[in-house]
Parts: C-alpha cells; sequence; structure tokens
C-alpha cells in the first residue's frame, strides 16, 4: 500500500500528516534540550555542592586522617565524578539527538516543500489544460449555433416567393461559411479534449503518485530518524550507568573504609601529651601550729580540687600559651608524647635521605672503579668533586641523625631498628677528608674481585645507544658477556666482542 494509490486524492491530508511529523520532530528537539539543561543544572549544583563541603587547609588536612572525615572527603570526590557523568549525558544528547535531527528536519522541510511546489505546480498545469479544454468546447458551441442559425435562414429565404437569386446564393454562402467554421472549432475542441485527458491520465497515475510516494518515504525516513532519538535518549544514559555505579560503589567503599577504633587510635596519637595524671593532694591541717611555707603564707582557705569546667579552661590556657611558645628543633615546646612523634619523623625523613646518599656514594664509587680498570670509559678525576660532595653530604647527615636520635633518647623514646641497615650499609661509606683517595680502598678491593671474567652470556632485545660515560652500545640481537650482574640498580656491566666494556639497562637484554 502506498499514498499515491490510495490517497491519490487527498493531498489536503498528506500535507497536513507531513507537516505535523516535522512539527513532532521538533518538538522532541525542544524537549531534549530541556532535558539537558536539566541536566547541566543538576550537575551545576552538584559540583557546586562538593566544593562547597571539601575541606582546605591545615585544620581540615588534620582532620581527613580520621576515615570518618576522610571518607566523607571521597563521598564528594565521587559526587563530583558522578556530576561530570550528569555533564556527558547532556553533551552526548546535544551531539547525538538535537544536532543529528535539527540536521535532518532542515533537509527533509526541503525536499517536503519541493515535493509539494511540484505537486502544486502539476495541478496548476493540469487546471490550465482544462480551462483551454472549456475554452475550445464554448466556442465550438457558439460557432456551431451561429451555423445552424445561418443554415436554417438561407433554407427559409430559399422558399421565399419575393427572393432573388443573388440574395438567395448569399445566405447559402454564408451557411457555408458558418459551418465550416464549426467544424474546425469541433476539430479543435476534440485535440484538446484529447490532450487533456492525456494529462489528467499523466497526473492522477503518473505525476501524483510518484510525488506522494516521495513524500510517503520523506515521512517514514523521518519516522525512522525520530524512532532513533526515542532510543538514544536511554541508550546514551545507559552508557554512563557503569562509571555511575563506580562513582556509588566508590561512594559505597567509603563508607565501609570508616573504622571507628583506628580514628579513636588516630586521635590518641595525635593529641596524647604523654604527661603524668596529678597526684593526690595532700592533707594540710591548719589546726595544727604548723608554719606555712612561704609560697602559702598568702591563702586565707584551704586548697579546692579544681573542677572539671575550670580545668576545662585551664587546659585551653595550656593549649594557647603553648602554641605562643616558638618553635625549637629539638621540639621540646611540645608535649612529651607529641615531641617524640615529631622527632621519630625528623629521624625517618633524615633516614630516607642517607639511604639514597649511600646508593649514590655506592653509585660513583663503583663507577669510579670502572674508569680506573677502563680508562677509555671516562676519566676517574671527573668524579671526585661529586665523590667528595657526596661524602660531604654522608657526613652531615649522620650528624643530623645522631642528633635527633640523642633528643629521641632523651625524651624517652628512641627505636634504632629502622636504622641498623642504613648505619651497617654506612660503615663503609666514605667521608669527608683531605685525601678522599683513600676513602675508597675497601671498594676497590671488592671491585676487583668482580672482576675475575664472564660470569654467563645475554643477546641483547634492543638496541641501546650508549651516550653517557661508562656505557655501552649495543645492537639487537648482538651477543654479549656478563661481567658483572644487575645489583638492583637496573643496570650490568657486560663485553662485547670486540672487547668493549660498559653498563647496560639489564631489561634491554636477556
Amino acid at each position: 500500500m502506498d499514498w499515491g494509490t490510495d490517497l491519490w486524492d487527498h493531498y489536503d491530508v498528506i500535507d497536513k500528516h507531513t507537516q505535523s511529523g516535522l512539527d513532532l520532530v521538533e518538538r522532541y528537539v525542544k524537549f531534549v534540550k530541556e532535558r539537558t539543561e536539566i541536566e547541566q543544572g543538576y550537575a551545576k549544583q552538584l559540583r557546586n555542592l562538593s566544593k562547597k563541603y571539601l575541606k582546605r587547609g591545615v585544620k581540615e588536612e588534620q582532620e581527613c586522617r580520621f576515615t570518618n572525615h576522610q571518607s566523607f572527603q571521597d563521598i564528594l570526590n565521587e559526587l563530583n565524578d558522578y556530576a561530570g557523568q550528569r555533564e556527558v549525558i547532556a553533551e552526548n544528547m546535544i551531539v547525538g539527538i538535537c544536532v543529528e535531527l535539527t540536521k535532518n528536519l532542515r533537509d527533509l522541510k526541503e525536499e517536503r516543500k519541493t515535493h509539494l511546489a511540484d505537486a502544486r505546480k502539476a495541478q496548476q498545469n493540469l487546471e490550465c489544460s482544462f480551462k483551454q479544454l472549456e475554452n475550445t468546447k464554448k466556442r465550438f458551441a457558439k460557432e456551431w449555433g451561429e451555423a445552424e442559425k445561418a443554415t436554417q435562414q438561407a433554407e427559409k429565404m430559399e422558399h421565399e416567393l419575393n427572393a432573388t437569386k443573388v440574395d438567395v446564393d448569399k445566405v447559402k454562402q454564408q451557411a457555408h461559411v458558418k459551418t465550416h467554421t464549426a467544424e474546425e472549432c469541433r476539430n479543435d475542441y476534440a485535440a484538446q479534449l484529447q490532450k487533456y485527458n492525456k494529462e489528467q491520465n499523466c497526473f492522477y497515475y503518473t505525476e501524483i503518485p510518484l510525488l506522494f510516494n516521495k513524500l510517503q518515504d520523506l515521512d517514514e525516513r523521518r519516522v525512522r530518524s525520530l524512532a532513533e532519538g526515542y532510543i538514544q535518549f536511554a541508550n546514551i544514559e545507559k552508557k554512563v550507568i557503569p562509571i555511575i555505579t563506580k562513582c556509588l560503589d566508590g561512594i559505597v567503599t567509603a563508607g565501609k573504609n570508616v573504622n571507628e577504633k583506628q580514628d579513636s587510635v588516630r586521635l590518641i596519637e595525635q593529641h596524647k601529651s604523654g604527661f603524668e595524671r596529678p597526684g593526690d593532694v595532700d592533707f594540710e591541717d591548719y589546726s595544727q601550729a604548723i608554719k606555712p611555707s612561704s609560697s602559702e603564707n598568702n591563702l586565707n582557705l584551704p586548697k579546692r580540687r579544681p573542677k572539671l569546667g575550670l580545668f576545662a579552661k585551664k587546659t585551653k590556657m595550656m593549649n594557647a600559651h603553648k602554641n605562643m611558645l616558638p618553635a625549637t628543633e629539638d621540639f621540646s615546646h611540645l608535649p612529651p608524647e607529641q615531641r617524640k612523634k615529631k622527632l621519630q619523623s625528623k629521624i625517618d625523613d633524615i633516614t630516607k635521605d642517607l639511604q639514597k646518599e649511600v646508593d649514590q656514594s655506592d653509585a660513583l664509587e663503583k663507577m669510579r672503579g670502572v674508569y680506573e680498570q677502563n680508562p677509555q670509559l671516562g676519566n676517574p678525576a671527573c668524579l671526585e668533586p661529586q665523590i667528595h660532595e657526596t661524602a660531604q653530604n654522608l657526613a652531615h647527615l649522620r650528624g643530623e641523625l645522631h642528633k635527633y636520635e640523642s633528643w629521641l633518647m632523651e625524651a624517652g623514646g628512641g627505636d634504632y631498628s629502622t636504622h641498623t641497615a642504613v648505619n651497617n650499609n654506612n660503615k663503609n661509606c666514605p667521608e669527608p677528608a683531605n685525601q678522599p683517595h683513600d676513602i675508597y680502598t675497601d671498594f676497590d678491593d671488592d671491585f676487583d674481585d668482580d672482576m675475575e671474567g664472564p660470569v654467563g652470556m645475554v643477546t641483547a632485545l634492543y638496541t641501546f645507544e650508549g651516550n653517557s660515560q661508562g656505557t655501552v652500545s649495543i645492537s639487537e640481537g648482538e651477543q654479549l658477556s656478563v661481567m658483572e650482574n644487575d645489583k638492583g640498580d637496573g643496570w650490568m656491566r657486560v663485553q662485547r666482542a670486540n672487547g668493549e666494556e660498559g653498563y647496560i639497562p639489564s631489561s634491554y637484554v636477556k
């Protein structure tokens, strides 16, 4: 079934139906735009809400050490990500629905306008042809009537007794002319009728069905694109649901990460002063003839134990006074327990820096030994400034470590187990001296033991350009002799077939 066959006489119906369909597309596009505005506004409000409650500053950072505070911050971050997904929904709806449907709508409007214009033009051509048919028909009727009248007049003149032959011939001649003219009009009318019938047949069986079928195809394409827009309205949101679910799962995880016992312990660690509880108040018997001490001369009443409220005020005053004290290097301005924590933290930081310097010193000593045994790889003297600087840094850090450990012992703490490995590793490390060359004697002896010969063979997986001092260039697939295995620093010393030695990354060979 098609419009051209079944709705050939319903031009107005097709006109209104197609226009109504385009209006629906416009309404749907407007609907989606308003939906995106809601999503964007919702996302903006969520972001502002999240930003409003996110904590900033040192005080807030300290509070976030507690799991319940940190979990709330995690929830705010997840909410911010959730807002981002609402923005994604709005953006995808604008691009995937509004933009596409608007473009299709514009094309469909132009196409519909063309088809309707062609239909109206065909209708006008048929009406013009019909008018011509009516004109030729009227002329034929007029001329035929005049011819009949002239014929009748000639016949009447012929039967009159007083009519002359000349008058009769003249009337007959006029009747003949009229009849001939009427015959020509009759032929014109017949030709125009045949032409009109042909055009009418073409109009109703060819032109109009073709145009109406094109309008049907246009409307069906509109319906199909609109249906896709309906589906996208849901699918766009479905695509972000997994991410939204992750955000919600993150909120659930944040809730599960809250640990009330851990928060209690952290509060203790953060505020424990280490002071001893007050002892019992001694009884002072003023009824006896006991001379009060000089510090009690101005007392008239027995001393009373402060109330809890006064004690709280006293604590606040002590805290305020503590905050007014200048910070000292040994943290002696802090309560005992807090002082031990600060000192231990400082010792841990120094230990990390010390370990880095030890690693740097080991690397420089190793490189120096390589240069001494293989002068073609580099000049050992160029490493002396760095070695001397590293030795000075080590000496300074050891001094700092000893100083803070002494303060920690003085504060009643001091767990040196965390520094044992560093101290053991440092026992042979260089110390600043006037003769730095003597510092590396033990290391050079150990390095010489490693130079006995190859310890294995490897194959280069990749090409490596040895541009730095002490390194060697290798090519992919090259066979190499391992002179020294990787000691945990990511490098190994190898020897090429031509006798050239140097360091390469361990990950470049197998």
